[in-house]
């Protein structure tokens, strides 16, 4: 933990503002959506009226939560084991330029936990958000989105705005991964929490 003894008033007010800053941002990620409307068109069958109705689809920003952000410390730690396990050399060129414990190594070490973050959360959402199979749905049960003519075009309309907003909870998702690094390094604190504490 933060031992409050250790800074100046200064930092100890920045750190509460930067704090107050990351909750912030985290509720946004964790709350944005973006709707896309959905018509389904009006059946009649005998003597009952089906459909007619208005929906949307929610696309949460962050749909893959805090999985990006375990893969990749997974994966991250993978060359301190190893150095470990190797030790000598192999150890010393791990401490130094893969773990947050010299500059070059937190630079190295946020760059790469910052792009895995986004490399795995767009992996998640391919799988987890199958746009064909939500254009074939929309589809089989007479909906669809306004603007957009059903089939295959519904599907690459999907893909394109689940691409635009995974781009955006990526990013923020990867920022947020870094920013303990960062902070302990910028106020000179030994932080105990990660990426997925904060989230």
């Amino acid at each position: 933990l933060v031992k409050v003894g250790e800074l100046s008033a200064i930092k100890l007010i920045l750190f509460v503002i930067v704090a107050l800053i990351i909750i912030a941002i985290v509720v946004a990620l964790q709350e944005g959506e973006r709707k896309i409307p959905v018509q389904y068109a009006k059946r009649v069958v005998g003597r009952k009226v089906y459909g007619g109705q208005n929906t949307h689809i929610p696309i949460k920003v962050n749909m893959s939560g805090v999985l990006p952000v375990i893969f990749a410390s997974s994966i991250l730690a993978l060359p301190q084991t190893i150095g470990l396990l190797a030790g000598g050399g192999v150890q010393n060129f791990v401490n130094k330029y893969m773990t947050p414990q010299t500059l070059a190594g937190t630079i190295v070490f946020a760059i790469l936990n910052f792009v895995l973050v986004i490399l795995f959360a767009y992996f998640y959402n391919s799988i987890s958000f199958d746009t064909n199979e939500y254009a074939k749905n929309l589809q089989q049960y007479g909906g669809f989105i306004p603007g957009i003519r059903p089939g295959r075009p519904t599907s690459q309309y999907l893909g394109r705005v689940v691409n635009r907003i995974t781009m955006i909870g990526a990013v923020v998702l990867g920022i947020l991964a870094v920013l303990p690094t960062i902070l302990s390094t910028a106020f000179n604190l030994n932080i105990l929490f990660g990426g997925t504490s904060m989230i």
